[in-house]
């Protein structure tokens, strides 16, 4: 018997993750169940196994009266003094009851709740494991779909991809393997809950650091992300490092990179563009792939006005605005953009200081040093024009 509960407590602990101490302490509650259920007592009782040799104890707990009147729960000081001389009246004593056998009926309550104690246990272990992983990308297999909502296998557990986390237009089939951003891990009654996301912008960058060295290592930092699931997203970056180009880090060679995380969020356009400390350079950056003429900034409102050619001011606002949107979210800068001929009309250039020739040099010179880099430009990795 006590050979076999040993074995069993290693099966649980390679077939459930479970630790020695978790599976013992649930055996020892199970003993007790099946003793006060065995015996109808209500003494004040505990159950002890030897980790080592599986031998297993119950003790009640009596208090060393004078004269007796709840046997269950006191002991005479004659009778305590034969256990110990040591004892007197008021002391606890702890007297060994462990029973030869246990009944149908205890043998029934103690599978009953060693079954529910395992059960919580496992639960906790699960949860534990996962609850640490908020904000971490998950890959998982798809299990069923049910009422549009998405569940995906994690190994031990599965998520939940709600219809509002899952990417317009995006198809879901069982045995898909699938990608997804772990938004929250919620400790419920019938076990751990695990929210998942294919829609949030912190899928974007963590496939950005799943798929970029200098990113994972630190050299290229990620300042922000501006996303709309499905159709168009915008991050920015900055290299720690001056001899390493943030952009063509993250495009990689031949565009392989980048292209990796397009095919994985199903021809999602990216435009990466480069993070600046000048407001007007990183809003001008954060504008691509339309070319900038100027941009004039107000720091206490964050409202910029930006000035583009003719031809690309449809580019800038992009299809029903969307490239200006994602500007806006990525520099949390408000954004008026004009035509150079509106500009013109309106008098924009009344905006315009002593300082606005300087930072056209400097804005070119940007715009030049990306056109020049080995690897592919960003507007060549996602191509737009206006009409998109």
């Amino acid at each position: 018997m006590n050979q076999e509960l040993l074995q069993a407590v290693q099966f649980l602990k390679t077939e459930k993750g479970l630790t020695a101490d978790v599976i013992f302490e649930s055996l020892e509650a199970v003993l007790l169940s099946a003793y006060k259920r065995e015996t109808g007592t209500h003494a004040e009782a505990t159950a002890t196994i030897d980790r080592e040799t599986g031998v297993y104890h119950i003790f009640v707990t009596k208090t060393v009266v004078e004269d007796v009147e709840d046997p269950e729960l006191e002991i005479s000081l004659t009778d305590a003094q034969a256990l110990n001389s040591a004892y007197a009246l008021g002391d606890l004593v702890q007297q060994e009851v462990t029973p030869k056998n246990f009944g149908r009926m205890a043998a029934q309550t103690a599978k009953q709740v060693m079954t529910q104690r395992l059960k919580e246990a496992e639960r906790n272990v699960i949860y534990d494991e996962f609850a640490g992983r908020e904000g971490d990308v998950l890959t998982g297999m798809i299990e069923r779909i049910d009422n549009k909502t998405v569940y995906v296998s994690l190994g031990k557990t599965e998520g939940i991809l709600p219809s509002t986390e899952q990417i317009p237009g995006e198809r879901y089939r069982p045995k898909n393997r699938l990608k997804c951003y772990v938004v929250e891990v919620k400790k419920t009654s019938k076990g751990p809950q695990i929210i998942l996301s294919r829609t949030h912008p912190g899928l974007l960058k963590r496939l950005f650091e799943l798929e970029v060295p200098e990113i994972y290592d630190g050299t290229v930092e990620i300042k922000s992300v501006a996303r709309e699931a499905g159709s168009r997203s915008k991050i920015s970056v900055y290299s720690v490092d001056g001899n390493i180009d943030p952009v063509g880090a993250c495009v990689g060679p031949k565009g392989q990179r980048v292209q990796n995380i397009v095919d994985e969020l199903h021809d999602e356009k990216i435009d990466i563009v480069r993070w600046d400390e000048d407001p007007a350079l990183y809003i001008a950056n954060s504008l691509s792939p339309s070319k900038v003429i100027s941009v004039s900034v107000w720091d206490e409102e964050k409202t910029s006005h930006v000035i583009v050619p003719d031809y690309q001011l449809s580019l800038a606002i992009g299809k029903a605005g969307q490239n200006a949107r994602l500007a806006a979210k990525l520099t949390n800068w408000k954004i008026d953009i004009k035509s150079e001929s509106q500009a013109a009309e309106e008098g924009f250039e009344d905006f315009y200081d002593d300082d606005e020739e300087d930072l056209l040099a400097e804005l070119d010179a940007t715009m030049g040093a990306a056109q020049s880099e080995e690897t592919l430009p960003v507007d060549e990795v996602t191509p737009h024009d206006e009409e998109n």
